[in-house]
């Protein structure tokens, strides 16, 4: 009678397979060089946040496409289209001092970026949230903001 050690079987077995999920995590854990059209679309979401301090109301809508929406926050309805838009982005403009991005990445047409938002003559003193931003053709379609703290004046 033949008998084998299979406790041993087992454990190499399972350390191996965890040694392949282990590298298999670390793998995933390193994010893939952004393409072309992932760094035009960090391009175009960072220059608009660039360019909130000098309170020009059409150039920031420039950067919308027709049918843009903006959620200013999560509990917000969004601003669907020019008009709408318009009406909310005027609402906060002039009293923005800075966007402060933290970190930007892009998945294929979504941006999602960390800022701290600086405000003067505003309810708030800053806003730190993150943005969602969904491009098609070199324009945000959609612009969701999600607060992570604020200060109020």
């Amino acid at each position: 009678m033949t008998t084998h050690n299979r406790g041993f079987d087992r454990r190499l077995f399972l350390s191996s397979g965890l040694a392949a999920g282990v590298a298999g995590l670390a793998a995933t854990a390193a994010a893939a060089a952004p393409t072309a059209t992932e760094q035009a679309n960090i391009k175009v979401v960072n220059d608009f946040c660039a360019a909130w301090p000098r309170h020009d109301l059409d150039a920031l809508l420039a950067f919308f496409a027709d049918n843009g929406a903006y959620r200013m926050t999560e509990t917000m309805e969004p601003a669907k289209g020019r008009e709408a838009l318009a009406a909310r982005i005027k609402t906060i403009v002039n009293n923005v001092a800075r966007f402060e991005v933290l970190d930007t990445w892009a998945r294929g047409p979504m941006v999602v970026n960390e800022r701290i938002d600086t405000f003067t003559n505003f309810q708030l003193k800053s806003w730190r949230g993150v943005g969602v931003f969904f491009l098609a053709g070199g324009k945000i379609v959609e612009w969701y903001d999600y607060t992570i703290a604020s200060e109020r004046s």
